[in-house]
């Protein structure tokens, strides 16, 4: 798409703007009070164009917009049904259809009928059945992930998209290259050699003014949809971390939902400058008949939109549970709604547990977790540190029904910043086996209590003070 002349003007202000506030700032002389005020300058000029929530519309929710428009024009209404309007919403528990209709939205996923899963804890196996599944593909591969490793198990899995490609299957991979800056380029380049179509999500080769605006916000999602029948999603990268050490949870789909998959995958797709080679129906064959037929709602969600389902769905969740809720994330940072709506689940009598890794793989993110658990504490929430492997799951499940495996952390970055994806359960048996799960990990845990953060010292304090002040920006 060629840039307007808008676009054009946008990027050399940026450019110019920049290139002058440094040039000021490096090399005017001048007392000491002129430096200072442009060193303010420049401060507020890179916090607005990396840590605002500022988004040109030209830059991001018009490519969304028009991805939409073209989809609805190029497929007929049954498509159109299945993905948009709910067809299974009546299959739903009435206590939980006013949720679903909630997050779902207009151009979100319906709730859908006819699908099996298997819910993944154990790494390696994930790592088993997406290679299996990826040798068995015939017609397309499509892939985003947050995390693409250059390890072992990362490169087996890029031979594999390969060696596909080279036997005609159409192989997609959207690639967050700011995420993954540490990979040599060669890496991706050997995947586009070998006919995978690859395409950056936040590339520096375009307008400056669409790069900065984006450059805040990650893709965060982790999804493959391979042949349009088959579906991953869930907290899993790909990654020897993943795959071999880590505890995490993932969800691989057969079924109805996995067309909202696919219908995610190539609104990210087009949006990151993507071509499409086939019409849109091409991507979403008839489902197989599954005989677990589970209710599942894939929901996406992006910085763009102006309500956020993920965290919507947490205080609608909390503030409707009756018996328990149980979350596992490994980064606790909520929003203020959220925090809100855990506190008030717990005061209320639900019995409200946190389960976070007892080590964060950050030296930031321990202090960060803690700084909630006073708060946390003193309304009756329970707090769970598990030791062991680095817990990396973000799940919840509640009232043994409505159960959550997603991407989504429960921090503001998570609810506001980054493209997203969570699929919501709602079946009885799987609710069931989530519950077990979160059980199983507390055998590994450590409950701590409002006496032992009381008990904390104050340089133990300091630190978990001082990154609460930039709580929002994590």
């Amino acid at each position: 798409m060629r840039p307007s002349i808008v676009q054009l003007f946008i990027s050399l202000l940026l450019i110019a703007g920049i290139i002058f506030i440094l040039f000021v700032f490096l090399f005017k002389g001048g007392n000491i009070t002129h430096r200072q005020l442009w060193n303010i300058l420049l401060g507020l000029f890179i916090f607005v164009l990396l840590v605002l929530n500022l988004r040109p519309h030209w830059s991001i929710e018009k490519k969304h917009r028009k991805f939409f428009e073209d989809f609805i024009s190029g497929t007929d209404t049954t498509l159109q049904q299945k993905l948009f309007a709910n067809p299974a919403l009546a299959d739903v528990d009435p206590a939980y259809s006013t949720f679903s209709k909630l997050i779902s939205g207009r151009f979100q996923g319906s709730v859908t009928h006819n699908n099996s899963v298997e819910i993944i804890t154990d790494g390696h196996r994930k790592y088993e059945l997406l290679l299996q599944d990826l040798e068995n593909a015939r017609e397309s591969i499509n892939m985003e992930y947050f995390h693409f490793g250059a390890d072992k198990g990362s490169r087996e899995v890029r031979d594999m998209l390969i060696k596909k490609a080279q036997e005609g299957v159409k192989v997609k991979f959207i690639n967050e290259n700011v995420a993954n800056m540490p990979i040599i380029h060669r890496y991706y380049s050997s995947m586009k050699k070998g006919g995978v179509e690859v395409i950056r999500f936040t590339n520096i080769h375009h307008l400056l003014g669409d790069f900065l605006t984006k450059l805040n916000y990650r893709n965060h999602r982790k999804i493959v949809v391979i042949d349009g029948k088959i579906g991953y999603t869930g907290g899993m990268n790909i990654n020897d971390h993943y795959f071999r050490q880590w505890r995490d949870t993932h969800l691989r789909i057969e079924g109805e939902a996995v067309a909202s998959l696919q219908l995610i995958f190539l609104n990210s797709w087009v949006v990151s400058g993507g071509k499409m080679d086939e019409p849109y129906p091409y991507y979403f064959p008839e489902a197989d008949d599954q005989k677990d037929n589970r209710l599942i709602q894939i929901i996406a969600d992006e910085p763009g939109l102006n309500f956020h389902p993920i965290e919507t769905s947490y205080e609608w969740a909390l503030m409707h549970a009756r018996d328990y809720f149980y979350i596992q994330t490994p980064y606790f940072v909520p929003s203020k709604p959220v925090l809100s709506a855990l506190k008030a689940a717990a005061l209320s009598g639900v019995d409200v547990r946190i389960m976070i890794p007892m080590h964060a793989d950050t030296f930031f993110m321990g202090p960060a977790n803690k700084s909630f658990f006073r708060e946390c504490l003193s309304s009756g929430i329970r707090i769970f540190l598990r030791d062991g492997e680095f817990m990396h799951a973000k799940t919840f499940v509640t009232d043994d029904y409505l159960s959550c495996v997603g991407t989504a952390n429960v921090d503001n970055r998570s609810f506001l910043l980054n493209y997203e994806d969570n699929a919501y359960l709602y079946d009885r048996e799987l609710a069931l086996e989530c519950k077990a799960i979160f059980e199983n990990d507390l055998k590994q845990c450590e409950e701590i209590t409002l006496e032992d953060v009381m008990a904390w010292k104050w340089y133990q304090r300091f630190p978990q003070w001082l990154v609460r002040q930039v709580a929002p920006l994590l």
